[in-house]
Order: C-alpha cells, then sequence, then structure tokens
C-alpha cells in the first residue's frame, strides 16, 4: 500500500477536499496508475452534488492518461511503462455480448476489487470506478488502453469519457452508416464527438444544431456536412428539409442523438 494525495467529496454539496488516501497494491487482475493529466468533467460534479448516487466520499476524476506503475497476478494486457487511459469499466471477454464482438453491452463489467481509503480506513468510491484526482488510482486492468507514449495525456484523457461516449453513440448504439442521415442536437463535448462518429461512419448528411456559432463551427470541422442555429430557426423543420433534400421524402434524420440533457431537446429528438 501507498499514501497519495487526491480531491475528494466527502458530503453533498460541500466543497472538496485534498488529502492523503491509501492505495492498495495490485490485486490479481488489478493495475496501479500514476496519473499525468486529468480533465473535469460536469459528472464530477454531478457526483459532488449527490445527483448520481449518495455513496459518499467520492474520489473525483475520471477523464484520466497516466503511466502504468504496477500491475497484479495474471496481467497480460498492460505492464508497468504503460502509457493509458482510463476507462469507465472493465468487460468479462466471456458473455455472449462480448463473444459477438459487441463489448459495448457486456452482461458483466467490473471495476478492482480492492478499495481505496481515506487515512482512517473509510472506503471510497471512485467516480466511475476510476477516481483519478489523485496522483495515483487502483483500477482493473481491463480498464486500462494503450495509447501512443507521444500523444498529451490533456489531450488523450478526454477519449476515456466525452469522446468514445460520443462516437459510441453515433456507431454502437446508432448504428450509423453509410446511407443514414444523422442529426445531433447539442455541440458540447460529446455532441461534437458524436458529429465526428457519424461522420467517420460514411453517414450523410451529419446535421449539428446548437444555439453557439463557435459550437456550430467546431463541429463543421469535425465533420458536420449542415449545421443548425436552433435560437434562429426552428429545428425539427429544418432537419425535415434538408433530409427531405438529400432523401425525397424523407421525414427527418434516420439517427438523431440528444446530447443536451433537457426535456426540451429529447422531445425535438
Amino acid at each position: 500500500m501507498q499514501q497519495v494525495k487526491a480531491v475528494v467529496a466527502k458530503a453533498k454539496g460541500e466543497p472538496v477536499e485534498l488529502v492523503t488516501i491509501n492505495v492498495p497494491d495490485p490485486g490479481p487482475g488489478e493495475a496501479v496508475v500514476k496519473i499525468q493529466a486529468c480533465g473535469v468533467c460536469h459528472t464530477d460534479l454531478h457526483y459532488r452534488e449527490g445527483g448520481i448516487n449518495d455513496e459518499f466520499p467520492f474520489l473525483l476524476g475520471h477523464e484520466a492518461a497516466g503511466i502504468v506503475e504496477a500491475v497484479g497476478d495474471d496481467v497480460t494486457s498492460v505492464a508497468p511503462g504503460d502509457f493509458v487511459i482510463l476507462n469507465w469499466r472493465a468487460v468479462c471477454g466471456d458473455c455472449r455480448a462480448c463473444n459477438r464482438g459487441e463489448p459495448q453491452y457486456c452482461f458483466a463489467t467490473f471495476n478492482a476489487t480492492q478499495k481505496m481509503t481515506l487515512e482512517d480506513g473509510t472506503e471510497l468510491s471512485p467516480a466511475l470506478g476510476i477516481g483519478a484526482f489523485a496522483e495515483k488510482t487502483l483500477v482493473a486492468a481491463g480498464q486500462c488502453t494503450k495509447v501512443d507514449p507521444e500523444a498529451r495525456p490533456a489531450a488523450v484523457g478526454l477519449l476515456g469519457c466525452g469522446v468514445m461516449a460520443g462516437i459510441g453513440a453515433a456507431i454502437n448504439t446508432g448504428a450509423a452508416t453509410r446511407g443514414k442521415s444523422v442529426a445531433v442536437i447539442g455541440c458540447g463535448g460529446v455532441g461534437v464527438a458524436a458529429v465526428a462518429g457519424a461522420a467517420l461512419s460514411g453517414a450523410s448528411p451529419v446535421i449539428a444544431v446548437d444555439i453557439d456559432a463557435k459550437k456550430l463551427e467546431a463541429a463543421t470541422k469535425l465533420g458536420a456536412t449542415h449545421t443548425i442555429n436552433s435560437s434562429e430557426v426552428d429545428p425539427i423543420e429544418e432537419i425535415k428539409r434538408i433530409c427531405g433534400e438529400t432523401y425525397a421524402g424523407a421525414e427527418g434524420a434516420d439517427v438523431v442523438i440528444e446530447a443536451v440533457g433537457r426535456p426540451e431537446t429529447w422531445k425535438q429528438a
């Protein structure tokens, strides 16, 4: 076991604290990762405010990249010295979803078995099973994905959260592909990643919707073929118009990804 500094939310709505925590040596199937960079995600705020669950204290942080420091028995996927990003859950590799090549639907995802703790032994709940607002964290080895060691940690860390969520929504969940039209409502981090995923899939048109012109400009750079400023026009009618021009008689997009999280935009989708 070793002690490191970490940012912890001890109670609902209270200021977070920089404290010392205990990180166990990795057991079978586990890895200790020395964190090099970690993004700040709105989900961390939800944890602090009790919006995810009430399993305080939370070890915050999950959009992370770092160096594997040590691994436990039976770990072959990563080794000390590997530069990795961290995923929310490890997949089992044995269920029917994993066996058919769809690990995103794994029936038995998991995190590290051992618990990190405060100095007094209180068990911590790591955000999304990661807890990367820390000098080091303990994860299941399957949560580590090796990446280019020349990549910037602050950039690639984002791949494990918003980028993965957006691209996965387009390609895995939405099944975007050539011949389909895609509309993405909301062009924040997840939304523009969904735009990129739709573009990578070969879908067209790829329509980005937002009220912020700068976000729409970013969406265009990442592959949007059309943009709609919904503060200026009715986005539903405009999507129908664009799709109708591309595919005669189309009543809207084949795939609609809602990346805002508000009732109004859910209804639009």
